[in-house]
């Protein structure tokens, strides 16, 4: 027997144990009688007692100071025996003499048996395993260079095994390992206790070694499991006992590691001793077929895919695509034809140029009335007659142009931007300045009146004063003291703005014309005569410029179509610094020398009533209102007393394209119907910065019927197409008309995205309009201006449709029995959601048109 000589009982406890659970194999029948003397023999061959020659381990190559390669003595079995004699060896390090003892293996040998040993952390133990205490600060050599996959025993590793890259096979992998120690610095590598064996000896030294001796399952190797236990790693690679210097770490050699290897910790319980190694080096279980298995069934597995393939655009996978619906409704009408309005009438006493208007009435109707502003009470503050604007414009005109800067270098020249900043309380100050600009040839910028250096819009505002080339601001004296100033007195340079000269246009402040001086007064063309500010969907305000014939062909449109006549009165609501406020209330006002009652928006909060009483305390014939003015009356009617509005001819809804609208007309009409307004009064319009005003409802006769109202299906207008419904439905949404297009226009509905094509006639689109009453471009934007002032609609075949440009209006309607001109909705508002359009009206009308308290549940 091979044991012949060997005292079993003076062998070291672990070797004893592993003797033990041999014996347990055996009788459990996990091993032949063969392979267990075989095992047996491995275990006591190093204690037999005929002498060997044991192979001491190589030295740091030399590379560790202070380390010595004397030859080491030749231990005999009393070596074995003591652990204090095997921890004074590991700090002598020597070179190898040729032989090997069974006892020290080589680095790649520990790394593959502890690589096995980590795929069995999750088997079941089948006796309990002596554990030993390890230091958070140490790790084993191996956990940096495991095979590139182990057995599928947790998810863990698997997803670890499938990340590392590229499979290899196990023996790839150990040859590799092989080579790569065998010429690199890893030979001086410590192996159990500090002793190694040289990798890079003589080749005579380089035999094969005899097979090690089996190591039952789940036992604890004793060499083996201390050698881990006390080696060190430094942070570069290198290792080394626990005994070295850290600079002789630095300086020795380095673990050369496989590129794929994957790096897996070993738990401080696991088993280190589940598995035998195999004469030709290869680490296998003990139960080898079925270990295998699951290494080559790990290894069949599909690659991972390469990087680039994780950055490819995988949004169709993710998001699933909308399908068509085959239930969507299509539209079924034929191509629209282009709407044209009734011709511009030829007045022979219409003026050649609005200036020249002013200038008319300012010498034949001076003591008429052209303006009375209200005070905060609602009571009349002063009246401003023509004969008052006209001089008081020449005074400003002859003031801008020859007396601001030196006699030889005036700062205004004809042509030149000028920005108008007044209160909306003081309307009268506003119209001498912007008809003295007029006179003098500046061009107008009306904007807002800051409020402080930090306002939200301010920066915006610069923007727009900056692309209008402003360097001039004209303002009362009350505004100017109410402005943000520095402490030394002076304006602040509000954010975003360009710096500004600050001009008082008040009366006393202007200087009286010489009397040979006169204003140039031309026939309007094409130069710009104002620039009107408007506002993007990103908040970005723009400004429009409007020429000199286009304001003056607008004021000619809107007293056609609204059949003003001269000496009228009439109440203004809006804001007179833009749209309808500015066209009706200060334009086409002067030039039929109509008298206009500014009710400003203070009075308004105060005072809800108070545009009612304006109407009946004057009798006026034209009143120009929004939806909120008309709720705000309905609900404060009880109030009042003695009210007639029976002179009423036109009750102008500036935004009666709302498709809210509708309901505060009819609410605003059930309730004042008692107090003599007249259904045919309603007129609501359509308007917009670029094409001015889209249409408006003429003022009916009376006793003629109210035009028709478009019952639609909500879910046709999400499709973009139009679909009678009934009313009784909770998806109808009610509009009412906005009248017909403007006298001497010409209108189409194209789609609103994509080219501009002709929609049919059931189809919603955006409104373009062609006509001398509009904008010309966004001032100093040539880019932006040409999609939205240089549109040529085409047809189905994608052919132009004709040569004269169309400007983008931005309202979504379409074109109704009648030619009637119907909206539901602003381009701005578009809301797309899954391929549907959603107006932003729409969600506010139908908000408005349930009832609450049945519709809408507490805390919802």
């Amino acid at each position: 027997m091979a044991e012949r000589g060997v005292d079993v009982s003076a062998l070291p406890q672990e070797v004893r144990e592993q003797l033990a659970e041999l014996d347990l194999e055996l009788s459990e029948g996990d091993i032949t009688q063969k392979g267990y003397e075989k095992k047996r023999a491995k275990l006591l061959a190093p204690y037999l007692v005929q002498t060997q020659t044991l192979a001491p381990p190589p030295a740091y190559d030399g590379q560790s100071p202070g380390l010595s390669s004397a030859p080491a003595p030749k231990p005999g079995p009393s070596n074995s025996s003591s652990s204090s004699s095997r921890h004074r060896r590991t700090r002598r390090p020597h070179r190898s003499s040729g032989t090997r003892d069974e006892r020290y293996r080589s680095d790649i040998h520990t790394e593959a048996v502890q690589a096995a040993l980590a795929k069995h952390k999750e088997e079941k133990m089948a006796l309990p395993m002596p554990t030993k205490r390890r230091s958070t600060y140490v790790q084993s050599p191996v956990d940096n260079c495991t095979p590139p996959d182990s057995s599928s025993s947790s998810d863990d590793e698997a997803v670890s095994s499938e990340s590392a890259g590229p499979q290899q096979s196990p023996d790839t992998w150990i040859n590799s390992s092989l080579h790569a120690s065998s010429t690199s610095s890893s030979a001086s590598s410590t192996l159990s206790h500090g002793e190694s064996r040289s990798a890079q000896a003589p080749q005579s030294q380089q035999a094969l070694p005899p097979p090690a001796p089996a190591q039952p399952p789940h036992s604890q190797p004793s060499a083996l499991a201390e050698a881990f236990a006390q080696t060190r790693i430094d942070p570069g690679g290198g290792v080394g006992p626990p005994d070295v210097p850290s600079q002789a770490q630095a300086r020795g050699s380095r673990v050369d590691l496989p590129t794929n290897a994957v790096v897996r910790g070993m738990s401080r319980g696991q088993s280190r001793s589940s598995m035998m190694e195999t004469a030709d080096g290869v680490p296998v279980s003990s139960r080898v077929s079925t270990k295998i298995q699951q290494l080559l069934n790990t290894l069949k597995r599909p690659k991972r895919p390469p990087l680039s393939e994780f950055f490819m655009d995988d949004q169709e996978e993710i998001v699933e695509v909308p399908q068509a619906d085959p239930n969507t409704p299509r539209p079924e009408g034929r191509q629209i034809i282009p709407v044209k309005g009734e011709p511009l009438g030829v007045v022979s006493n219409w003026p050649p140029a609005l200036q020249a208007a002013l200038a008319r009435w300012g010498a034949t109707q001076g003591k008429s009335p052209a303006l009375t502003a209200l005070d905060i009470t609602g009571k009349p503050l002063y009246t401003l007659t023509y004969g008052k604007l006209w001089s008081r414009s020449v005074k400003l005109a002859y003031t801008l142009l020859n007396k601001l800067g030196t006699k030889n270098e005036q700062i205004l020249k004809p042509g030149d931007r000028v920005a108008l900043v007044y209160p909306n309380s003081d309307p009268g100050m506003f119209w001498v300045a912007f008809y003295g600009c007029l006179l003098a040839e500046v061009i107008p910028v009306p904007i807002e009146v800051p409020l402080s250096r930090k306002d939200a819009g301010s920066s915006q505002v610069g923007f727009l004063l900056g692309s209008c080339g402003v360097g001039l601001a004209l303002t009362s004296e009350i505004c100017l003291k109410g402005l943000p100033k520095t402490p030394t007195g002076e304006i602040l340079q509000f954010k975003g703005w360009p710096r500004l000269k600050w001009v008082v246009t008040d009366s006393k402040y202007l200087t009286k014309p010489s009397k040979d001086w006169q204003p140039h007064i031309p026939t309007a063309n094409t130069d710009t005569a104002y620039i009107e500010y408007k506002a993007s969907k990103e908040g970005t305000v723009m400004g429009v410029a409007v020429s000199k014939v286009a304001m003056l062909t607008h004021c000619q449109a809107l007293t056609q179509a609204c059949n003003y006549c001269e000496g009228e009165t009439l109440v203004n609501v809006l804001d007179f610094k833009k749209d309808m406020g500015l066209w009706h209330g200060v334009l086409t006002s002067v030039m039929n020398r109509i008298h206009t009652i500014s009710v400003p928006y203070a009075v308004m909060k105060a005072c809800p009533l108070s545009w009612v009483q304006r109407v009946h305390i004057h009798k006026a014939r034209v009143a120009l209102v929004k939806c909120r003015d008309l709720h705000w009356a309905m609900m404060a009617h009880r109030d009042q007393r003695d009210t007639s509005l029976a002179s009423l001819r036109m009750l102008i809804v500036a935004d009666g394209a709302n498709p809210w609208s509708v309901s505060s007309c009819d609410a605003f009409l059930n309730v004042f119907q008692a107090y003599g307004l007249k259904p045919e009064v309603v007129c609501p319009c359509a308007t917009s910065p670029e094409a001015m005003t889209v249409a408006i409802r003429r003022p009916g006769v009376p006793g003629a019927p109210l035009p028709a109202r478009a019952v639609l299906s909500m879910s046709g207008l999400s499709h973009g197409i139009i679909r009678v419904n009934t009313e009784d439905k909770n998806s109808a949404l009610t509009v009412q008309d906005v009248g017909h297009v403007m006298p001497g226009a010409l209108m189409c509905i194209v789609k609103p995205d994509g080219p501009p094509m002709l929609c049919k006639t059931d189809e919603i689109g955006e409104i373009v309009v062609n006509s001398r009453a509009g904008g010309n471009m966004y001032y100093g934007l040539p880019g932006v201006t040409k999609n939205t002032f240089e549109v040529i609609p085409v047809n189905a075949s994608g052919a132009p449709i004709g040569e004269i440009p169309f400007v983008r209006s931005g309202l979504l309607g379409f074109v109704g029995p009648g030619s009637l001109i119907f909206v539901v909705g602003k381009n701005e508002g578009l809301l797309i959601v899954s391929g549907r359009r959603h107006s932003a009206d729409d969600l506010v009308a139908t908000a408005l048109a349930v009832e609450p308290v049945k519709t809408v549940y507490r805390g919802r």
